[in-house]
């Protein structure tokens, strides 16, 4: 049976921690005061912030493994820590009623040097560690258990990361493939390493077994679909009195294209599969920015916005103003606003012909603006009602949806988010008329990468992109 070592560097993380507690005090009080002769409301504020980090931190997981994990995310976590810290420290002086004891700068000085010492250590540490793991040393043993697709994915994912520490040991095929095996003697050339590193196969699980208890394998990683619950449990059963880290990562490729993440329904751990993938609290710089943005370029463009309307009214019968339902954000349905482009027509119910090259109905002035996207300006007022953003996928008529999203798969992911006026898509020139599917799955791809990927400074990019190249389109009729 595998026994841990005690937790040394842990302890000494704790010790150095109180210790910039104590060494914040101090030269703060040396800043206000010129002095290091504190008060014994300092030294009981300082004692008590001491303790509180000792019985904090480890609630907020401030001295767990940051192995593997995000250091942003690490660091706001001690961060929240801190500031808890800090804030009993307020509510003990406070019940102690000695606040007119306490200068508030020492207190903010204080506060801000020892945060400021604790965050800063832990983030050189952490990066320290990055480049040690990253020439090989202080690592993790990893036994991977799953099929050899899945298996070979995660060796090239553990190639590709050497800083995260873990270094695989041994592959089990739950296929029994002779594939795996071919190269002879039960080993293959694994994908894991950039030296040819050969890892042993295995195929028997008391085998596999034996090896994790004889070399105290650190980790194994059960690569297996959610549908093998068995095998899941066997190991799990197997390896319960083993002081060995277990770990399932679900195999999920044949469930869906879309990106997974791990969340907490009514106190259950959930895998989500299509859910919305940015968070509302994540969408608020985007939302300010729509908001900001729409109402600049609508009071800035007043005047072309007038000539326009102008134009469209004089040139042609008919409204000023095109207006069709679209889908926004989940789904909800809105109504697009734009400058009509076309002479007014009926369409047949339940159908919508897409504008060709030379289209009779494009009227002149149309034209022109559907080649520089000038009638596409009146849905900053979408933007500005809520309906749409400046960035994200382009809606497609209801009757265009109810086409595609049989014949392409991901099509209906786009609606997760609201839609916007350029996107991903539009700026890498898919733009207008999508005759044939292919050209429809070529944008959705594009779309569904803009969301897997966004950001706030994302968003940034293609509005460039689209105010230096976006406006004008060959595909645009």
């Amino acid at each position: 049976m595998q026994t841990r070592k005690p937790g040394v560097f842990s302890w000494a993380a704790r010790t150095l921690d109180v210790l910039f507690v104590i060494a914040g005090g101090l030269i703060a009080h040396s800043m206000r005061f010129s002095t290091l002769d504190i008060s014994d409301v300092e030294k009981l504020l300082i004692a008590f912030n001491g303790v509180l980090t000792l019985l904090l931190f480890p609630a907020y997981g401030v001295y767990e493994t940051w192995r593997g994990k995000s250091l942003p995310v690490m660091l706001a976590r001690v961060t929240l820590a801190w500031m808890s810290v800090v804030a009993a420290g307020l509510l003990l002086a406070y019940t102690l009623h000695r606040m007119d004891a306490v200068s508030r700068l020492w207190f903010a000085y204080s506060t801000l040097i020892s945060g400021a010492l604790i965050v800063a250590t832990k983030a050189v540490v952490y990066s320290s560690l990055r480049v040690m793991r990253g020439h090989g040393l202080n690592q993790k043993t990893v036994a991977i258990v799953g099929a050899q697709g899945f298996a070979r994915t995660l060796l090239a994912h553990l190639s590709s990361t050497p800083e995260q520490g873990f270094t695989p040991v041994c592959l089990f095929d739950t296929t029994g493939s002779e594939e795996l095996t071919a190269s002879g003697a039960g080993v293959i050339t694994s994908t894991a390493g950039t030296d040819g590193t050969r890892l042993p196969v295995l195929n028997d699980f008391d085998a596999l077994v034996a090896k994790v208890r004889a070399e105290k394998i650190h980790e194994v990683w059960l690569a297996l679909p959610l549908s093998q619950e068995h095998t899941i449990y066997r190991f799990s059963h197997a390896l319960r009195h083993d002081f060995v880290n277990l770990r399932l990562i679900p195999d999920t490729r044949s469930i869906s294209l879309f990106n997974h993440s791990m969340t907490d329904v009514a106190g259950l751990a959930t895998i989500n599969l299509t859910t919305s993938p940015v968070s509302s609290l994540q969408m608020w710089p985007k939302m300010l920015f729509d908001r900001c943005f729409a109402a600049t370029a609508l009071l800035a463009l007043s005047p072309l916005l007038i000539g326009i309307a102008i134009a469209v009214k004089t040139t042609s019968k008919g409204p000023v103003f095109f207006t069709q339902k679209r889908k926004g954000a989940d789904g909800r349905p809105f109504p697009i606003y734009k400058f009509r482009s076309m002479a007014v027509h009926q369409e047949n119910t339940g159908h919508v012909t897409q504008a060709t090259r030379n289209d009779p109905r494009v009227t002149k002035v149309g034209a022109f603006l559907r080649r520089t996207s000038l009638d596409e300006l009146p849905q900053f007022l979408n933007v500005l009602f809520g309906h749409m953003s400046v960035v994200g996928p382009r809606p497609h008529a209801l009757e265009h949806d109810d086409l595609y999203k049989d014949l392409v798969y991901g099509y209906m992911f786009r609606y997760r988010i609201k839609p916007g006026i350029t996107g991903w898509a539009q700026v890498n020139g898919y733009r207008g008329a999508t005759e044939k599917v292919e050209k429809m799955q070529s944008r959705v791809k594009f779309d569904l990468f803009y969301i897997h990927n966004w950001s706030f400074w994302f968003d940034i990019k293609i509005v460039v992109m689209t105010i230096f190249k976006g406006f004008i389109g060959r595909n645009a009729y």
